[in-house]
């Protein structure tokens, strides 16, 4: 088979996703006259992310088997000076691995789709959004150049909020996704400026010209200072990222999200949207590679994350939020990896955490329905009597996300935490610390909400509205019900990959050839991923040797811990919650990020923002300069128009007044 990809095939892509997204959004809403119902919507929608998988896996199989690559401009938009803007797509085994998970994961949110929101008033419309979402996140992962990747880059957090904001009607998730909108402005300034520079010292947005110029980047200084210039770069790029894949502190938009609809939460706060950050930090390997300040900011940065996100998914009792926060700490462990400048093991559990993670909104979704809408984890219990299929894929996705050994979290989550205990970095010692802690406390968090979900008493109607909700069965009961075969199919797909996808694909992931051409480490200066390689001995005898591991034991613990906590004993963690009220206080209140960022820096932006109005804008422009100028050319020519008497012996006293100033000047400039 040819070694190259075909362009028109590569175009079919997003393309398809895209004719859905348009049809739907056309012809499905009051837009366009409700011309098509909602069936011919879902149906358009879903063929078009189907094709879109079908050619994905084909150009994956292509790349992995084949050796095929592609990396070609197929439209020059403008040239700029000597910048050529141009649209193109690079095909390696990182954008096709990320093509892959992007429309797999996509479509069964699809298909679930047509179960969660069957009584909604925007069916049409959400179908739309989350085609136009696919659409968007495709172009970002296949761009050859940062134009395009920023331009889906913004697409994406455009489709974000519009979804997380798709009950309009409902004032906080109109507040969340305004919230989600600013704080990505905030990392989106720091990765355009990322992308400026490197437009300004290279010449250019392609990826591959760019790379090849990276060692003359590394001999510069950003003028002015003695900083590194590709330090400067990559610091900026990767403060982009904080806000996207949502790292300390701009995490505070993405447990808010959760008021958008669940399928949205998988989809975009799971499996994609979030770790867009990760990718591009992977795609720009080659830069980061020349900085260690960088490599070692983003590990502190992914450290704090990991550690201290998690530490809030313990007291959460919203079901999709306690899920929220175990997505923030992951993303932390990705992070983390990006620091110790093992790339291929960050994308590597970006992959595996797509398919648990997104299983375990679906099916946090999945209990919300069963449960009439009840997202309180305090008023469920004993939930697996009846809806088997959720409760079986929810431990599978459970145990996958706490790293069991055999299920596809466990490699990527365990590579992780060793290429940080191999790292030389500065910061490797507090981000081992925070992996390993992290562990427990995942464990802790995630089967916390399991044993409370599934096992225990039924307590559905100790809520204090469990008799006054709008949503129950015909008969008035308020058990719960298994969900139907649109949810629950893709349940056990998603099911599939989130055990074995990570046995099948570490070796050539992490230490065969798949990333090849894609992810650069100067193996002199950081070692890890060799040492990984040395240490690998197959899938098999990695899960085997687990057993004897720190991780392996602290997430032991941290199950066994949930179990007699919440099972055996419940009246523990209120006894603990008395004897660390501040602590618990300080947890509620979400290490007080959201009232710094309200009552300070929202309120000083403010003030700023009031007083370069009012003393800038109002009294030094609009006063001195626009009206004082004219005020003062009013005075100046009411002075001048008295001396313009008419009368001609006062003209000819000037005249010889200014000759008798005139002669006295020239006297006494030439004695």
């Amino acid at each position: 088979m040819s070694q190259t990809l075909n362009a028109s095939t590569l175009l079919a892509v997003p393309m398809a996703p895209l004719v859905g997204a348009v049809l739907a959004g056309i012809f499905g809403t009051q837009f366009g006259g409700n011309w098509i119902g909602r069936r011919l919507t879902h149906t358009l929608t879903i063929l078009g992310v189907l094709i879109a998988f079908i050619l994905s896996a084909s150009t994956l199989k292509s790349v992995a088997i084949d050796g095929a690559r592609f990396n070609e401009t197929l439209y020059t938009w403008m040239t700029v000076g000597g910048l050529t803007m141009e649209v193109g797509f690079m095909v390696d085994g990182l954008t096709a691995m990320m093509m892959c998970v992007v429309t797999f994961v996509s479509l069964m949110v699809h298909i679930y789709t047509i179960g969660y929101m069957e009584e909604d008033e925007g069916y049409n419309r959400f179908f739309a959004y989350i085609s136009l979402f696919t659409f968007s996140m495709l172009m970002l992962v296949m761009s050859n150049n940062m134009l395009q990747l920023f331009f889906g880059w913004e697409a994406v957090g455009l489709v974000s909020y519009l979804l997380i904001g798709f009950w309009f009607n409902k004032p906080t998730a109109i507040f969340a996704n305004m919230k989600a909108f600013l704080v990505n402005r905030v990392g989106d300034f720091g990765f355009i400026l990322g992308i400026g520079l490197i437009a300004a010292y290279t010449g250019t947005l392609n990826y591959t010209e760019a790379f090849a110029q990276a060692a003359d980047l590394s001999a510069l200084t950003l003028p002015g200072t003695s900083w590194m210039l590709v330090t400067v770069i990559c610091i900026c790029l990767f403060i982009g990222a904080m806000g996207k894949s949502a790292q300390f502190p701009l995490h505070v938009w993405l447990p808010d999200s959760m008021e958008g609809p669940t399928p949205i939460s998988a989809l975009i706060h799971a499996a994609t949207m979030v770790t867009a950050g990760i990718f591009m930090v992977a795609r720009m390997s080659p830069l980061f590679e020349l900085s260690e300040t960088a490599l070692n900011f983003i590990m502190i940065v992914g450290a704090i994350t990991a550690l201290f996100m998690g530490f809030l998914g313990i007291i959460q009792n919203d079901i999709k939020r306690v899920v929220a926060y175990s997505t923030l700490s992951q993303l932390g462990y990705m992070t983390v990896a990006l620091g110790a400048s093992a790339y291929s093991v960050a994308v590597f559990h970006l992959m595996t955490h797509a398919f648990f993670k997104a299983l375990l909104f679906l099916s946090a979704g999945s209990v919300i329905m069963g449960m009439h809408h009840n997202q309180d984890i305090r008023y469920m219990g004993a939930v697996r009597k009846y809806m088997p299929i959720t409760w079986i894929t929810s431990l599978l996705g459970s145990l996958a996300l706490i790293g069991t050994p055999f299920f596809s979290g466990f490699y990527s989550k365990d590579s992780i935490i060793e290429a940080v205990h191999e790292s030389q970095l500065a910061a490797a010692g507090f981000a081992n610390f925070a992996v390993l802690a992290g562990v427990f406390v995942t464990a802790f968090y995630s089967f916390r909400m399991y044993f409370l979900v599934f096992h225990g008493k039924e307590r559905y109607d100790q809520k204090p509205d469990a008799h006054h909700g709008d949503h129950h069965d015909d008969h008035g009961s308020h058990s719960p019900h298994e969900s139907p075969w649109v949810v629950t199919v893709p349940l056990i797909l998603l099911a599939i990959p989130s055990v074995v996808i990570g046995y099948m694909t570490i070796h050539p992931m992490l230490f065969g050839e798949f990333f090849k051409d894609a992810i650069f480490i100067d193996a002199e200066k950081h070692a890890g991923m060799k040492a990984l390689a040395d240490a690998f001995h197959g899938p098999v005898a990695m899960a085997l040797h687990a057993v004897t591991t720190a991780p392996f034991w602290l997430a032991l613990a941290g199950v066994v811990v949930a179990w007699y906590m919440y099972l055996i004993n419940p009246a523990v963690p209120a006894a603990i919650g008395r004897a660390l009220r501040p602590l618990v206080v300080l947890l509620e209140n979400k290490y007080y990020m959201d009232w710094i960022n309200e009552n300070i820096l929202a309120r000083g932006a403010r003030a700023l923002g009031n007083g370069l109005w009012k003393v800038g804008d109002r009294t030094l422009i609009d006063g001195l300069l626009v009206n004082g100028s004219w005020k003062l050319v009013g005075m100046v020519s009411n002075w001048t128009r008295k001396l313009q008497t008419g009368y001609l012996y006062h003209y000819a006293l000037v005249m010889i007044l200014g000759i008798f100033l005139l002669m006295t000047y020239f006297v006494w400039l030439n004695k």
